[in-house]
Order: C-alpha cells, then structure tokens, then sequence
C-alpha cells in the first residue's frame, strides 16, 4: 500500500491544521493507521493511531486533547486534526499502517509495516 501525507504548511501558534493520509494500491481498510512527527535532530515520535473501524484511537500525552484523528474507510483516508497549535508542534508529520493492534505497541515506529513521504508543518511563535 502506498501512502500519501498533505495538507503540512505554516501557521501560528494557537492555529489548525488539518493533514490527510491517502492510501492507493491496497484498501487499508484493515490496518490500522498511525501518525508520527520529526523534528530536526530528533527521533521520530509517536503523535497518535486510529483502529481499522474508527472507534479506537490512541493518542501521544503531548498531544491529547488537541489532536484527533478520523477515517474514512471508504475513501481510503486518514485524518489528523490538529487545534491549539504550539511551536513544539513543528516537525516533518508522517502517516504509517500497521497490522498490529493497538496497544502500548502502537507507540513503536518498527510496528508500522508501510509509510507515506512527510508533510511539514511548522508553528511559528
């Protein structure tokens, strides 16, 4: 399956984004999808993870309550709302699937079996 991240770009502090994950060459219907972000010289970090059908999702400290991710099986695409952004938010966003369920696991990027490109997103002060 391949995996395509969008919707990245500059906004202020305090502002929205809203990135999409399209998936082609493969339904993905049956894995579940995670988010993930890097920021230079960091590792690459665990943002959040939605289950096959949309009613489970798992989300990093640093990000919940701000962040939501949503599905849409039907068009093969993953959501990732992001509200109340800080400029600790700034990071190269990547979407991945995986065929294991969610659990602590999901939190581990070696779990993700395929991933998109990265979208940018940067949050200015």
């Amino acid at each position: 399956v391949q995996l395509q991240a969008s919707g990245g770009g500059l906004v202020q502090a305090g502002g929205s984004l809203r990135l999409s994950c399209a998936a082609s060459g493969r339904s993905f219907s049956n894995y579940r999808v995670g988010w993930f972000r890097q920021a230079p010289g960091k590792e690459r970090d665990f943002v959040g993870v939605i289950n096959w059908s949309g009613g489970s999702t798992l989300y990093a400290d640093s990000v919940q309550g701000r962040f939501t991710i949503s599905r849409d099986n039907a068009k093969n695409t993953v959501i990732l709302q992001m509200n109340s952004l800080k400029p600790e938010d700034t990071a190269v966003y990547y979407c991945a699937v995986t065929t294991h369920p969610l659990g602590v696991g999901s939190r581990r990027s070696g779990r993700y079996d395929y991933w998109g490109q990265g979208t940018q997103v940067t949050v200015s002060s």
